[in-house]
């Protein structure tokens, strides 16, 4: 009985248990249905915020274009009233000369008269002369005598007081010497006196009306004379400031500022940026000195914006591991067998070449792997790796040991901090010899742990598939030990691990986020590259809306290609990106330097002999942007004593103009790798005297540039492009292959020549003509603008589009 009752109470208790546990799963999803809510709304409250200040800033562009419309119609109106004070003043002058006209009439009518008068008196004092000793003068004479007195008398015509008017004595000298000085007298009139005497009531008026005009204008300077008191005459400012800010400082109109920059001609408009000197000079004529403050960059304000995080904000996130090792040790197929992905059929020759990021899953939490290359040349790629990982994988070849590659591995995990553990790969073969790798590795300063130190080993099998699992526990356990955390509600920071220039997608740049969460939309910025998170993929091509710490995607949206090993920054708002991408490009433009020498490969050693070269600069295009940024760190170390080998720019795509012309302002030489240049782009470079390298493999470039500093180049082989043909079709012929149908564009195809496939710039193949025809016969050569066919050697990857270049090769004997 006592069984059945605990049969029962068991049976009741795992119910209420079963019921508890469908209660709280309900309550948690009420809980999620919540937070999406609350998301919902703060997404809700920042597109209102946006709106607003969207609002906010067309309404500040109207004000402003509103103030610039009123000062255009101010000075439409400013030149009105000129226009009608010139055309008063032009009526003034001609009513001015109508008068003058007049005078000049009277006068002659004047003088006239005078001549009259003076000849009639004269026969009167003769007549009078011959009757004196007869008869005395009678009354009826003597009105005319008092007319000539009365004329002479008057004061205003005639101004001078030596003169007498003595009809009497006759004398003619006194009557001309009187009318030429009433000419000089009414001559010497003003304008003022004219209308003071001949306008008496206009004149006071136009007096009274001038007299007011003096007293306004003198009570506005006074009160003026306060403000100008008060104007500061120290203002701080930074090293650049527009028009309007510089207005809105000093307290002077835009007008008067604009004004005053004409004078100095500078043409400027109300935002146009000003330097220093010049708003110094503008201030002071208005008496106010400027002064120069240490201002804020845009680049600082970024580095601001990178707060610390409060430690209770952070959160566990993904380990970042870096396999790294020699070539040919099995680092990429160990990845293939972690997350089961046939990447090592991709590479050329089974060898990577470029950076990639990939995250696996384990046991239900994730780990993010970096791939880097194992070359010699690619040492910088791997360091790359290793600042941004937590964890190195060390890969070493059970039955080859540690390599020279291996050290330098070892050297850049060291240097970035990061534990190291060893996979020792390859276990499957008979000639394995784990011990050996181990004794080896502790010549290096690496004890692992069966030999009591802390370093981890982990014999495996990458073919086999042996000994995976325990190697990802290891890396999860030092992963714990490390308590790696990141803030993932903050804006995303990460570093760019891969660049390339895609023809269908554009800028495609692989990111990896170090700490908070990148979503699509977002504003970035890369180095000199930057936009809005257009979309983001995984490794495995899905599409992403986002992406917290620690996880590798794929993004697009950039305005150019990033550098790789850029740090990217996601802000709010796209402007000040766009700032400091500028910031950026001006004081790289303002670092470069400008040289009239050119620099060529084969002159070198004389150049340094004559001391007329100290630094070789060098320009480098490669395919992708990990290959050019490893080809310029290993130039770069060919440095000596004599030369400084410097590379002034690297980029991804074919050689183009704008490269030449930078090669050409900067003394620089250009190095193509895995590219080919336009036949424009080749001209100009002739033109201009440009030094163009092309290179497959680079331990050639390397070699070369050795042998040019030495002074002993050996003999080269120079190529002359025979013509380029453009595929427009292909035909597939059994027993044959894939036969291209082409139309040559340039120069002619030989079928004794060499050609290349170049595609969108890129050579994809080298290789031999095996059959040149026109229609069924077979030719020796086709010239520009015939059709041909044409066959490749032991190549079948033809495309339409594509461009076949014919060359040949000649030895070429260095000076």
């Amino acid at each position: 009985m006592s069984n059945i009752n605990v049969y029962v109470t068991t049976k009741k208790v795992r119910k209420s248990a079963e019921s508890l546990l469908d209660k709280i799963k309900a309550l948690n999803k009420d809980i999620d249905d919540y937070l999406s809510k609350i998301r919902e709304m703060e997404n809700s409250f920042k597109q209102q915020t946006k709106e607003m200040e969207e609002r906010k800033k067309e309404e500040a562009l109207k004000a402003e274009k509103a103030v610039q419309n009123q000062q255009e119609a101010d000075t439409k109106k400013a030149g009105h009233k000129q226009e009608e004070r010139r055309k008063q003043e032009q009526s003034r002058s001609r009513e001015e000369s109508r008068r003058q006209e007049d005078r000049r009439r009277k006068q002659a009518n004047a003088r006239k008269q005078e001549e009259h008068r003076r000849q009639e008196d004269n026969q009167a004092v003769q007549e009078e002369g011959r009757t004196s000793r007869k008869r005395r003068p009678r009354s009826k004479d003597k009105p005319a005598k008092n007319v000539i007195d009365e004329f002479f008398s008057q004061q205003a015509a005639v101004q001078s007081k030596d003169k007498k008017a003595d009809i009497a004595k006759g004398k003619e000298e006194s009557f001309a010497k009187a009318s030429a000085e009433t000419v000089k007298a009414k001559a010497q009139k003003t304008k003022k006196d004219y209308w003071e005497e001949e306008h008496p009531s206009i004149y006071n008026k136009l007096l009274k009306e001038k007299e007011k005009k003096n007293k306004s204008a003198q009570q506005a300077a006074q009160q003026k004379a306060p403000v100008t008191a008060e104007r500061k005459k120290a203002i701080t400012i930074g090293d650049r400031i527009t028009v309007k800010e510089l207005s809105e400082t000093i307290g002077i109109q835009v007008a008067e500022i604009i004004k005053h920059l004409m004078k100095l001609g500078v043409l400027a408009t109300i935002n146009q940026e000003l330097d220093y000197d010049t708003a110094a000079l503008v201030a002071s004529e208005f008496g106010i000195e400027l002064e120069k403050k240490p201002a804020v960059s845009y680049e600082e304000m970024l580095v601001q914006e990178d707060v610390e995080d409060d430690p209770a904000s952070l959160q566990p996130r993904p380990p970042v591991v870096t396999v790294m090792g020699h070539v040919d040790h099995g680092k990429t197929s160990l990845l293939d067998a972690i997350r089961n992905s046939r990447v090592t059929e991709q590479e050329a020759g089974g060898i990577t070449q470029h950076i990639g990021a990939y995250m696996v899953e384990v046991n239900g939490k994730h780990i993010t792997f970096i791939d880097t290359p194992g070359h010699e040349a690619f040492t910088s790629m791997r360091a790359r790796g290793a600042k941004v990982t937590d964890i190195a994988v060390l890969v070493v070849a059970a039955d080859d040991g540690v390599m020279p590659q291996t050290i330098e591995a070892i050297n850049h995990a060291r240097e970035a901090n990061v534990p190291i553990i060893v996979a020792i790969n390859k276990m499957d073969l008979p000639t394995a010899n784990p011990e050996r790798v181990k004794r080896e590795l502790a010549e290096q300063g690496l004890l692992v742990e069966d030999w009591g130190g802390d370093t981890i080993a982990v014999p495996v099998s990458a073919l086999k598939k042996q000994g995976i699992d325990e190697l990802l526990e290891m890396i999860l356990l030092v992963a714990e030990m490390q308590e790696l955390k990141a803030n993932p509600n903050r804006f995303a920071k990460g570093t760019i691990i891969e660049a390339k220039l895609d023809k269908g997608r554009g800028p495609v740049a692989t990111v990896l986020v170090q700490n908070g969460t990148l979503h699509v939309g977002d504003a970035v910025v890369a180095g000199t590259a930057y936009g809005r998170v257009r979309a983001m993929m995984d490794h495995n091509g899905r599409r992403l809306e986002s992406a917290g710490p620690s996880v590798p995607v794929e993004v697009l949206g950039f305005s150019e290609v990033p550098q790789a090993g850029d740090i990217l920054y996601a802000l709010e708002d796209d402007k000040l990106a766009r700032q400091v991408v500028e910031e950026r490009k001006e004081k790289m433009k303002e670092a470069s330097v400008r040289s009239s020498l050119k620099a060529s490969l084969d002159d070198l050693f004389n150049q340094i002999e004559q001391g007329e070269l100290k630094e070789l600069k060098v320009i480098i295009k490669a395919d992708v942007q990990g290959t050019a940024e490893a080809v310029k760190n290993v130039i770069e170390r060919l440095s000596t004593d004599k030369v400084r080998i410097r590379a002034i720019h690297s980029g991804v795509g074919t050689i183009t103009e704008s490269d030449v012309m930078l090669a050409s302002a900067s003394n620089a030489i250009i190095i193509g790798f895995n590219v080919r240049p336009p036949s424009s782009v080749t001209e100009l470079a002739e033109k201009e005297k440009i030094d163009i390298r092309l290179y497959r493999v680079i331990y050639d470039a390397i070699e070369d540039i050795k042998a040019a500093i030495k002074g002993m180049l050996e003999p080269t082989y120079r190529e002359v492009v025979l013509g380029q043909a453009e595929v427009r079709t292909t035909f597939r012929i059994s027993g044959v292959g894939t036969v291209a149908g082409c139309y040559v564009t340039n120069g002619k195809i030989m079928r004794n020549a060499k050609v290349r496939i170049i595609r969108d710039g890129i050579v994809v193949h080298e290789g031999q003509i095996a059959s040149l025809k026109r229609f069924k016969d077979d030719v020796r050569e086709v010239a520009a603008g015939y059709e041909c066919g044409v066959g490749i050697s032991n190549f079948n990857d033809i495309k339409e589009g594509d461009i076949i270049e014919a060359f040949t090769e000649e030895e070429v004997q260095n000076e």
